[in-house]
């Protein structure tokens, strides 16, 4: 009885998003800016958990900054991704074949169409930061199979209703836990894989530098890349005007043969995907998703450290 009720209330949260989604799809863009504002302002003032979490991230990134300036950002956070989220719901509708120069710039083209069709496997390496759902799609546009790794929603009405918005343009989308072995055979076979690697990978995780401090990260990207002689294509998709104006950004290629005889390979690569991730959202903070804990882990002897 209590998996029926639950059932029952994930169904209704799929209508309730899908009405939401369909209104939206009727708005102007500028109603559509009004309608993200407003929401991101709420969010700001009742979403006091994710405020704080905010806040002490970027105090961790930008130590230089003072509170009014951390509280900007914090602002400006809440703003983007509300943003973020109308311009992905309207997405199917605005942004089509015909059209998608008009939306998105690929900057370094060259080199992302060289990977891309060189006919060896290659794996793009982003994060929480921009607009990550318009590459895939876009690039599916084009007619490029990707293979999106993600991990699936609780609600299983959102989840089919998300891969179906996924795969909409040829990309495929493989759960980041049970499809490991469909991962390792793309690869093997010259296919083109997507990941987000800005992601806290608990206390076991590989720790690199980010903005400064130990950041718990998963192994399974440079190992992959090593295993299979896969370049890095690390990069991510900035908001560069309204309405829904984004540039494509290969911020770094990282190939693994240069770090093949290394001991230390996994760290290295690691550490400079991660370095040139950092790089991106330096140059526009407030694009980053900074209401996650990324620093929610830290190496052992630091904690004792600071227990001490």
């Amino acid at each position: 009885m209590a998996k029926a009720r639950f059932r029952i209330v994930d169904f209704l949260a799929y209508v309730v998003v899908r009405i939401a989604i369909a209104l939206m799809q009727l708005l102007t863009n500028r109603a559509v800016q009004q309608l993200a504002f407003a929401l991101a302002w709420l969010g700001y003032h009742a979403d006091r958990r994710h405020r704080q979490v905010a806040d002490e991230n970027l105090r961790y990134a930008f130590p230089e900054i003072d509170a009014e300036k951390r509280d900007q950002l914090v602002r400006g956070c809440f703003r983007h991704f509300a943003l973020l989220i109308t311009e992905i719901a309207r997405m199917p509708r605005k942004l089509h074949v015909g059209n998608w120069r008009e939306h998105v710039e690929l900057v370094n083209g060259d080199v992302l169409a060289k990977a891309m069709t060189s006919g060896r496997p290659c794996l793009l390496v982003g994060a929480h930061f921009g607009n990550w759902e318009l590459a895939g799609y876009t690039m599916g546009l084009l007619g490029f199979r990707t293979h999106a790794i993600a991990r699936p929603l609780d609600n299983p009405y959102l989840d089919r209703f998300l891969r179906k918005f996924r795969e909409g343009t040829g990309q495929r989308v493989l759960a980041k836990k049970g499809d490991f072995e469909q991962m390792t055979d793309l690869l093997a076979g010259g296919g083109l894989l997507a990941t987000l690697a800005d992601q806290d990978a608990g206390q076991r995780g590989l720790f690199v530098n980010f903005f400064g401090r130990p950041a718990s990260s998963h192994k399974a990207v440079a190992l992959m890349a090593l295993e299979y002689n896969v370049p890095l294509l690390v990069g991510g998709v900035p908001r560069v005007g309204e309405p829904m104006r984004y540039q494509v950004v290969i911020e770094d290629v990282i190939e693994p043969a240069e770090y093949a005889a290394r001991s230390d390979a996994v760290q290295a690569i690691t550490q400079r995907f991660t370095s040139a991730l950092e790089r991106l959202i330096r140059r526009n903070p407030e694009q980053y998703f900074w209401l996650h804990r990324r620093w929610k882990h830290q190496p052992k002897a630091r904690v004792s450290r600071w227990a001490a």
